[in-house]
């Protein structure tokens, strides 16, 4: 049973994986050029937020999903015999992840304030304000990263003589499995998308019956479908891996086995975050 639900867990990652990586990557590039050669696109704050978001998710799947997918594939995993690969693959992957997700709540929070009757709030939908706030959040968690390259290391078991890749820091193991995985990139940014996307929905329904010019009216409309679209999509696959993260983290009597089939399963679902974002 356990060797079937390995080897299940494998062709999931194998099939379903690699078709989820090429599309997105592609699709990732599809999104940044569309973004930056349409002039409106490249004069709306929120499309900025959407633009930077596709880069990094392309990062994300580069430096995440694809060493899962060459372990399943070939069965190594270079994180654990290069010291260099093993931290800097973290680091880029939690520094592409918390970009990704920022940039994801800016565009609902910034289409929400763009669709708002107060002028005083819609000012604070510009493109000079979205440069900086992408600056102050790269720089956030590039800094965020740094305890990724101190504590990572290569361990090697006492018994097996296996050598692994990872934290060395029993603070932080809590720290992440509890905060990062469960709530800075789990269910604080979705139910900050959800209850924005909500709002911003709820705005655009009102502009018919405001004076706004038809050309904006139509772009602001356009804009909240796909920050919209995000939304769902963001809570459709982002929400069963955290869950599952959550109930590994403090269910230690389930067999490990299934839970590594469920969290094969929800790998998949998760890169499909990245990989179909505002496609």
């Amino acid at each position: 049973m356990s060797t079937s639900l390995t080897v299940a867990g494998n062709l999931i990652l194998n099939y379903c994986g690699t078709s989820v990586f090429i599309a997105g990557i592609l699709g990732g590039l599809l999104n940044t050029l569309v973004f930056l050669s349409l002039r409106t696109f490249r004069q709306s704050s929120c499309a900025f937020y959407l633009t930077i978001m596709s880069i990094v998710n392309i990062g994300q799947l580069i430096f995440y999903f694809l060493p899962r997918i060459m372990v399943a594939l070939i069965g190594t995993d270079k994180t654990e015999t290069s010291l260099f690969y093993c931290k800097i693959r973290p680091y880029f992957a939690q520094l592409c992840l918390g970009s990704s997700l920022s940039c994801f709540c800016l565009a609902t929070i910034d289409q929400y304030f763009a669709t708002c009757f107060r002028p005083r709030w819609q000012q604070l939908c510009n493109i000079k304000l979205a440069h900086r706030l992408v600056i102050a959040n790269a720089l956030f968690w590039m800094l965020h990263g740094i305890t990724y390259l101190v504590y990572f290391d290569i361990i090697q078991s006492s018994t097996t003589n296996e050598t692994t890749c990872m934290s060395t820091n029993l603070i932080f193991n809590a720290y992440r499995g509890y905060f990062f995985v469960l709530v800075l990139s789990g269910y604080l940014p979705i139910g900050i998308a959800a209850v924005f996307g909500f709002l911003a929905y709820r705005n655009v329904q009102q502009l018919a019956y405001r004076t706004v010019p038809l050309v904006r009216r139509e772009l602001e409309k356009q804009i909240t479908v796909m920050v919209l679209v995000q939304v769902l999509v963001g809570i459709v696959t982002l929400t069963p891996y955290t869950t599952t993260n959550a109930f590994s983290t403090n269910n230690n009597s389930v067999n490990q086995v299934q839970i590594q089939f469920v969290i094969a399963i929800t790998n998949v679902i998760y890169a499909m975050y990245f990989a179909v974002s505002v496609n």
